[in-house]
């Protein structure tokens, strides 16, 4: 009797075991795993390409042209000394421009000191009208003067110097003056040319 219910324990335990195995599917008989489905797990790696543009920007390049060098000269000024003393081979003061010597019956004329024109012969005023002594300016000048005291004597290249109508002119070289100086056709037309109004004149005994 005892043994009996240890059979039937055992056989339940069994039927316990073949139904826990059938549940589970487990094939008892070959001993063999239930098929086992394996889920492939399919990675999926996505890679993210990072594309960096470098944009390369030139350099830029400011040229500053500097402003021009002015190098501005300044004109040298010589100022020349006066002359002094006598004008080499004359009576008359180095600072004139023309020179009379009633003397030696000789005229020059002068720039800077020195002799550029003479001497050349000349004629002055008789003594009773004569060509007055000393220093005297150029006051103006006419080509084709006519003189108005003596009937309209011509008077060519008349430049006058001193009051009364005293001037260097064309004029005899053998016949004194009324005060003027006698020049040749030459040299009458020379001191016109080379004399200006405000130049200095010297007329020396």
């Amino acid at each position: 009797m005892r043994v009996n219910k240890i059979v039937l324990a055992l056989a339940a335990v069994g039927a316990v075991g073949l139904m826990t195995a059938c549940s589970t599917g487990v094939d008892l008989a070959s001993n063999a795993s239930p098929a086992s489905t394996s889920a492939s797990a399919t990675t999926t790696t996505t890679t993210t390409t990072t594309t960096t543009t470098t944009t390369t920007v030139p350099p830029t390049t400011t040229t500053t042209t500097p402003p021009p060098t002015t190098t501005t000269v300044k004109p040298t000024t010589t100022t020349k000394p006066k002359p002094v003393g006598k004008a080499p081979g004359t009576p008359c003061l180095a600072t004139v421009a023309a020179c009379v010597s009633k003397s030696s019956g000789q005229a020059w004329l002068i720039i800077n000191g020195r002799v550029s024109y003479g001497p050349v012969p000349m004629m002055p005023g008789k003594a009773s009208e004569p060509t007055p002594n000393g220093f005297f300016h150029v006051e103006w000048k006419d080509k084709h003067h006519k003189s108005s005291e003596f009937n309209n004597a011509p008077m060519e290249n008349s430049v006058f110097f001193a009051a009364g109508g005293i001037a260097f002119h064309e004029g005899s070289l053998s016949r004194a003056s009324a005060g003027c100086v006698h020049l040749s056709t030459t040299a009458s037309a020379k001191f016109y040319a080379v004399l200006d109004v405000g130049d200095p004149v010297e007329v020396v005994a």
